[in-house]
């Protein structure tokens, strides 16, 4: 089989396909091209090609990338961004066969998610507060506001940030206390969420969301920039880091760690594996499983701090 396209214009037409039909986020299709053009070049610099290529070839590129001393995940997921390529390529014709699908990576020890304590939690939701931890009132700006009733969210709900910054004003629901995300794919979710995340989310919604957006053009998602635009998932990034520098926290926590405390401060509380695996959107039982371990982790810290012969 042969094709006109060359491959570089294969891979972003791939990419393509996972944004518009699969619903991944940008940083995830960003993931795939970056992951999928290294191996383009690779296989032009030995001067092969890169899609009609056999097992053994393949198999060279990974044992390249190992000598290297690349981290087992990096190879792990540049493996299953190849599959996933060349699984479409075959599916659209332009290939016969599939070089990656036999390619088996490195095994490695599943890492438990890191977790923010309550105490850090705390500093966190305080940044951008009506008031702080001592009690004393805390003048806020408009984005003040905006930025707070998005920590709330992330922490009350356990939404990823591109779903945050994806939440539409029509599926922010205050009388009944819930909200409505699009997860990957695009499934939908419905999400309850407790008073203190309300009534934040409602101060933004009436009064710094309009002052935001004066003078500009309505948008239909509930988080907006301090331009008036949608407040994007790398706004929020840089949001975040600054706000665990103001806070004194650790600074390499991610939002997606509040994602994680999430659902292990649920299942500490007593809630069911299932309910947390409906609220996170996970397709699989297994995936919301990890948040056992680190709850059982916890358990043994406290044991051993606390029983005298521990």
């Amino acid at each position: 089989m042969s094709d006109p396209r060359k491959p570089d214009e294969l891979a972003q037409l791939f990419c393509d396909s996972l944004k518009n039909e699969r619903g991944l986020s940008p940083h995830t299709v960003r993931a795939y091209l970056t992951d999928i053009q290294d191996y383009l070049r690779w296989a032009k610099r030995r001067n092969e090609d890169p899609l009609h290529t056999t097992h053994r070839q393949m198999r060279r590129y990974f044992g390249e990338l190992d000598r290297a001393q690349y981290s087992r995940t990096t190879i792990n997921r540049r493996l299953s961004a190849l599959r996933a390529f060349f699984r479409w390529l075959v599916d659209q014709g332009i290939v016969a066969t599939d070089p990656a699908s036999a390619l088996q990576g490195p095994r490695q020890g599943r890492k438990l998610p890191r977790v923010i304590s309550a105490s850090d939690m705390a500093r966190i939701l305080s940044v951008h507060a009506g008031t702080s931890l001592d009690g004393r009132i805390q003048e806020r700006s408009f984005a003040d506001m905006r930025d707070q009733a998005l920590l709330e969210l992330l922490y009350a709900c356990g939404a990823r940030i591109s779903e945050a910054s994806g939440l539409l004003t029509s599926n922010m629901d205050f009388e009944r206390k819930q909200v409505k995300v699009f997860g990957k794919g695009s499934k939908e979710r419905i999400i309850p969420l407790h008073d203190m995340a309300v009534a934040s989310l409602r101060t933004y919604a009436q009064c710094a969301r309009p002052k935001l957006l004066e003078g500009k053009p309505d948008i239909p998602y509930f988080f907006v920039s301090n331009r008036g635009g949608k407040y994007s998932p790398d706004s929020i990034r840089k949001m975040f880091k600054r706000t665990l520098a103001e806070a004194g926290v650790d600074g390499t926590f991610s939002p997606h760690d509040m994602r994680h405390t999430f659902a292990t401060d649920l299942l500490n509380g007593g809630a069911d594996l299932r309910s947390v695996q409906e609220m996170l959107g996970h397709a699989s039982l297994s995936t919301t499983q990890v948040y056992t371990h680190v709850s059982a982790a916890r358990l043994k810290e406290v044991h051993h701090q606390a029983h005298p012969r521990g």
